[in-house]
């Protein structure tokens, strides 16, 4: 976010796009832009336009967060240091409806905000450069998460963005923040790692859809992973809808299906994890609010289909095994080999 330029950025988001549909993901939910403004929109416009190939983008654009909540700490603010913006800053109930009204106009197609984030880094930094000093005696929780926005910020985001038809989804890591996303009727939250039974119950209560995000996870909380995984599962056996979404790019792009595997490492059943991978995805990304439907065959739809080498029943590495991939009634890859590079030619230029 801070020394990769605009054009590596966008190079890099063309590689990864490319990467996944070749996975199998036909369908990418793209939660913040993470200092990039509203580029994500052009990104999904290209795809959309034929020029590049890749999933179809469900976009946020910048993400919401309140002053200090969410944004990129340095320390050498006063010796003229700049750093991106990381989401779009609004305080109070009017200026969080304004944000929504700003992401809605820039072209997004979901609403993302953040509930709960680690906005005191500053107060005890970690050391940023080999040989800087460390702040000595520093808490064992240096850095907590903590509640961004009131209830009534929260219920009127998740008003605004309803009066567009735009479905919401919430950061939030703490039970306390889950419980308030909840309650103001989010359609996801987001990671949700902290282990708490009235945080499932106000889940299950408003029909939030769950994404525990379990392989980034597993990257920032090994010690911890069992435990996650155990809570996801009680989320599961409580009867709260699972979708699939790893926080991809904190991992690399292409080893998506490490997010199906956790899920069935934590005793949850194939067919339901297959369930959270494409029909609760779908509800993630809004439903018949994301501007598509999923989930028939019939003759003059523009199909996306996928076959593995294998039965992930009795083989869960079937998952990453992925031998043909159509997006749009379009072959991109037949006897796992990938076939197509473009959409279509460029006409542009063409009068």
């Amino acid at each position: 976010m801070r020394d990769e330029s605009l054009v590596e950025r966008i190079i890099r988001a063309v590689n990864h796009c490319r990467t996944a549909l070749w996975a199998g993901y036909t369908t990418y939910r793209d939660l913040g832009t993470e200092g990039l403004q509203d580029a994500d929109v052009n990104v999904r416009d290209a795809i959309n336009r034929g020029l590049t190939p890749g999933p179809r983008l469900i976009v946020a654009t910048e993400t919401i967060a309140s002053s200090g909540g969410y944004s990129v700490r340095q320390e050498n603010r006063i010796g003229g240091t700049v750093v991106p913006a990381i989401s779009d800053v609004a305080d109070s109930v009017d200026g969080v409806r304004a944000a929504v009204r700003r992401r809605i106009g820039a072209g997004a197609d979901i609403v993302k905000f953040y509930a709960d984030y680690r906005k005191r880094q500053l107060r005890f930094p970690l050391p940023n450069w080999p040989g800087a000093c460390p702040i000595q005696f520093p808490p064992a929780d240096r850095n907590p998460d903590i509640v961004l926005f009131t209830q009534e910020e929260m219920d009127t985001i998740v008003a605004e963005a309803r009066n567009s038809d735009c479905p919401v989804a919430a950061h939030a890591s703490s039970a306390k923040a889950v419980i308030m996303a909840a309650k103001a009727g989010v359609t996801t939250v987001e990671h949700g790692y902290e282990r708490s039974s009235e945080a499932l119950q106000a889940m299950k209560r408003a029909g939030t859809i769950f994404v525990p995000t379990l392989a980034v996870l597993e990257q920032q909380f090994p010690e911890r992973i069992q435990e996650i995984l155990a809570h996801a599962k009680e989320a599961w056996e409580a009867g709260i809808k699972l979708a699939c979404g790893g926080d991809t790019g904190a991992f690399s792009h292409g080893d998506n299906a490490r997010e199906m595997e956790l899920m069935m490492e934590a005793g949850i059943p194939i067919e339901e994890v297959l369930a959270a991978s494409t029909l609760h995805g779908w509800e993630a990304c809004g439903g018949d609010m994301c501007g598509r439907k999923f989930g028939w065959f019939e003759k003059g739809v523009a199909a996306d289909i996928i076959a593995l080498d294998g039965d992930p029943r009795t083989d869960i590495g079937a998952l990453r095994r992925v031998q043909f991939v159509l997006k749009d009634a379009k072959v991109w890859k037949r006897n796992g080999v990938p076939v197509g590079m473009y959409c279509g030619p460029d006409i542009s230029h063409k009068s």
